[in-house]
């Protein structure tokens, strides 16, 4: 087969990803053009498969990368049962793995719990616990997510409507643990017209989601009660584009890239900066147990922007909501002291000064409740 340009592309953006995650080629022998046949203890990786277009190209692209370096490829069909016919279109996705040579084709029906964060991230919830527990089961070491650089774009937009800050513009990360599962997403390069090409060149159908509003016409707006994502996918992506005379999904992609490095930076240097704040818990608060204690002075001299951080990941690591209200109210123990008194946390915990340290304890008359 000659490889079209997309294919090309797609082939080589799998390969390094799965390098960079210290999945390389097994062996010297794989190195040889030809054939190659991965050993039975090889390295499993799965990809995560819908059915859709992207998610399609990707299975293709294992079908040949993955063998190429001496890995086993499976693929995870979820089957979330939330609309008419969706059993069907996972028997589809699944079997469509099956004939690209990927084995085991792992298909799973889950139940969308529905709560307050809306349909698309129950399901998305749902999605990822049964992925993480049939990787877990599978021994995978990687699981393979099909996001692109459009859905980059899209998620970068959705961030902003819903908060601000660095975060909202860094977007998914290529790399990623959850659960105990390392996620990686090798397309985040490569747009959507051209996993539609790559599905068209390897002759492979897809399904595509009739909650995307792809029948209605670029010029007609979605409904409003089609998904956010859908909405700004085809109303607002296309509207900033026709505005700017550019490709927004590719500019917003490349921000977030940028932003990313930035956001990964910071977070070290955050770690760093709690790691030499941290002090041994000697104090003896009455009637609250300490978790942490934090020396005061190597706090405040360090910038606003690397406390914030230090903070967040310290009531993450407690199992706290890290609010940027709740930092705020932390950090003002140290920037802003006046003599307040504690800072009132979630689930029976709070933060106060104590001479030269910062505490953050559990009331202890709740601690066994």
């Amino acid at each position: 087969m000659v490889y079209s340009p997309e294919l090309r592309q797609g082939v080589g953006d799998l390969r390094r990803c799965l390098e960079e995650a210290g999945l390389g080629r097994q062996g010297a022998g794989f190195a040889k053009h030809g054939s190659h046949s991965p050993a039975p203890d090889a390295p499993l990786i799965l990809v995560a498969c819908s059915g859709g277009r992207d998610s399609t190209a990707l299975a293709a692209l294992a079908s040949i990368v993955c063998p190429e370096l001496g890995l086993k490829c499976g693929a995870v069909v979820i089957n979330h049962g939330l609309q008419e016919g969706s059993a069907q279109v996972a028997g589809e996705a699944a079997h469509r793995c099956s004939s690209l040579g990927l084995d085991p084709v792992v298909t799973e029906r889950v139940q969308v719990t529905h709560t307050k964060a809306g349909m698309e991230a129950d399901a998305r919830s749902a999605r990822y616990q049964a992925i993480g527990r049939v990787a877990l089961a599978a021994g995978a070491r990687a699981v393979l997510l099909a996001h692109t650089r459009d859905d980059q774009a899209e998620g970068v937009l959705i961030s902003l409507i819903r908060t601000a800050g660095l975060g909202a513009l860094a977007g998914m990360a290529p790399r990623s643990r959850r659960g105990g599962v390392l996620y990686l997403r090798p397309l985040l390069d490569v747009s959507r017209s051209q996993t539609t090409t790559i599905c068209r060149q390897m002759g492979l159908d897809w399904w595509d989601d009739p909650s995307n509003g792809g029948e209605f016409a670029a010029d007609q707006r979605l409904p409003a009660n089609y998904p956010l994502r859908s909405r700004v996918r085809h109303d607002l992506l296309p509207a900033l584009s026709a505005f700017a005379g550019r490709d927004m999904a590719m500019h917003l992609a490349q921000s977030a890239l940028l932003a990313r490095a930035d956001q990964d930076f910071l977070d070290q240097e955050a770690g760093r900066l709690l790691t030499r704040s941290l002090r041994p818990r000697t104090a003896k608060p009455q009637g609250a147990e300490p978790l942490a204690c934090l020396d005061v002075k190597t706090m405040q001299d360090a910038h606003p922007a690397l406390r914030s951080r230090a903070w967040a990941q310290l009531l993450t690591s407690l199992g706290l909501d890290a609010s940027s209200r709740r930092i705020g109210q932390i950090d003002a123990l140290v920037s802003r002291w006046h003599g307040q008194g504690p800072v009132s946390l979630p689930s029976f915990h709070s933060a106060f000064r104590q001479g030269h340290v910062i505490l953050i304890c559990k009331d202890r008359d709740h601690a066994h409740r």
